[in-house]
């Protein structure tokens, strides 16, 4: 075992840990950081781009930010709040861009519409409802609706196409919209963690995680190559190991995470990158949930650019997997059962019926009916020009209620101890496209005798860090315009696609 500690071990490879460890490198230079994978190599989990969405969650299109409340008013605040989150992160890869600790930002970010598409006559109501609650808020400035096929298919002809004529159809479309590969920025944001100081290695699963007397965290490593274990001892510890973060949380014994399970939801996609189609769609297209679904299962109609080359994605296609990892281990949830967190899981379990026939249906649903549910979005689709690809596990967070005993979390949480020298990050989206807000969040809440003199540096990188835009028109339009102009996001609207 080293005798010299390192200051800063960040568990898991993917984008929670490179943006953190990006953000420490910038406050604190002059600390140690290493980063433990599990993998060969980083960013092949839930930041891998065929893992997820790869939105840039902005709330400019995903229903489930605004839902529909009783009385029949919808609430834009939920909405407003996930977009001033996501200026946060636009800002910070801006500033890096700028400074060249990013590479060509065309490598990981892009100009795509955002658009909502919905059936029916009350879904089309719900939308319209929607609309004019978010048109004149300055974030969402420039969103456009409409009832007219003719426009929709001008938007995105793939969307009404062969579909019939006497079904209600309704959309919204916000040009300032985003395509994120996650997988590039974690990897650019780590190589220039590497290229500055930070150990990266490869190949390391972290076995456990015990406080010592000293107060520090020894982390016991084994070396998935060589099988060879080895021990380290670290001042801080984040563990930001997606699916994987509950065990190793568990492992160190913190009591702020009793009471915590999680709730692991697989995923399938169809992709095309039949360039016929592709150029008939540029625009990510989020549909309502059916019932029962998660938030994260909502259907979306995705234009992905992934290396260069531009493709389809539709889905998701929920199910079940007890591994919370991709490339995890059949006994995960089982073996993150204890008696703290039992009964949570029990009466999350009797209180989400619809969520389980729903997962259920899916897990039996045969590619047909999978085909079935893209032609609700696109009607022309074919068989034969979509494939049909794995996504990441995405594992929901499980906590107690004094009220129901237990309840599912549809968002992330992160979890810290008193002192502030070990945290984790649970849950999913919006995840990633926050990530930056969140790493902003844990320093201020895990060093709070440090923060303020790193605020100065934070707000360098991140000019509106601790305020808000949406309440600041002119702000609110200078900013997104600075950091469209850093980051090479033309507006979208100059985009075509091709009307066959």
């Amino acid at each position: 075992m080293s005798t010299d500690p390192i200051d800063v071990v960040l568990i898991g490879g993917g984008i929670m840990s490179a943006t953190l460890g990006s953000m420490i490198q910038r406050v604190q230079p002059d600390w140690t950081i290493r980063i433990y994978e599990s993998l060969g190599e980083v960013a092949q989990e839930s930041s891998n781009p065929w893992n997820n969405a790869g939105t840039g969650h902005a709330a400019l299109c995903e229903l489930n930010y605004m839902p529909e409340a009783p009385d029949g008013s919808v609430d834009p605040a939920k909405a407003i709040s996930i977009n001033e989150q996501f200026q946060l992160s636009r800002q910070y890869w801006a500033s890096l861009v700028a400074a060249g600790h990013l590479p060509d930002p065309r490598t990981f970010i892009n100009a795509t519409p955002h658009m909502t598409f919905v059936r029916g006559r009350d879904n089309v109501r719900y939308l319209r409802k929607r609309y004019e609650a978010l048109k004149d808020q300055p974030l969402f400035e420039g969103m456009e609706y409409s009832e007219d096929p003719a426009t929709i298919g001008q938007w995105t002809p793939l969307l009404t196409k062969k579909r019939n004529p006497k079904q209600r159809i309704a959309a919204t479309r916000q040009t300032a919209g985003t395509d994120v590969d996650f997988g590039a920025l974690t990897r650019a944001l780590i190589d220039d963690l590497v290229a500055n100081g930070a150990d990266l290695a490869l190949n390391h699963k972290v076995l456990s995680i015990k406080r010592t007397s000293d107060e520090l965290w020894k982390i016991r490593v084994r070396h998935e190559v060589g099988h060879t274990p080895h021990e380290a001892l670290a001042r801080f510890v984040f563990v930001g190991a997606g699916g994987g973060a509950l065990h190793l949380l568990q492992k160190s014994g913190i009591p702020e995470i009793k009471g915590f399970g999680g709730f692991p939801i697989s995923g399938q996609f169809l992709r095309t990158s039949n360039p016929k189609i592709v150029a008939q769609h540029q625009a990510k297209v989020y549909g309502k949930a059916a019932v029962g679904a998660p938030p994260m299962s909502v259907p979306h109609l995705d234009t992905r650019v992934v290396d260069g080359e531009t493709s389809l994605l539709f889905g998701p296609y929920a199910g079940f997997s007890p591994k919370f990892l991709k490339n995890g281990s059949w006994w995960d949830l089982p073996g993150s059962v204890r008696a703290g967190n039992l009964g949570p899981m029990l009466a999350v379990a009797r209180d989400n019926f619809s969520l389980i026939k729903y997962l259920v249906g899916e897990v039996l649903a045969n590619r047909e009916k999978k085909l079935n549910a893209l032609r609700e979005f696109m009607p022309t689709a074919k068989s034969e020009d979509w494939e049909l690809i794995t996504a990441g596990q995405r594992v929901q967070v499980m906590k107690k209620d004094p009220k129901k005993g237990g309840v599912l979390q549809f968002g992330t949480e992160v979890i810290a101890s008193a002192d502030g020298s070990i945290a984790g990050l649970l849950g999913a989206s919006p995840g990633a496209s926050t990530a930056v807000p969140i790493m902003v969040d844990l320093l201020k809440q895990c060093f709070p005798d440090r923060y303020d003199g790193w605020l100065p540096t934070l707000k360098r990188l991140i000019p509106t860090v601790g305020t808000t835009l949406n309440d600041r028109p002119k702000e609110a339009e200078r900013v997104l315009a600075e950091t469209a102009a850093v980051l090479d996001l033309a507006d979208a609207h100059a985009g075509e696609v091709v009307r066959a």
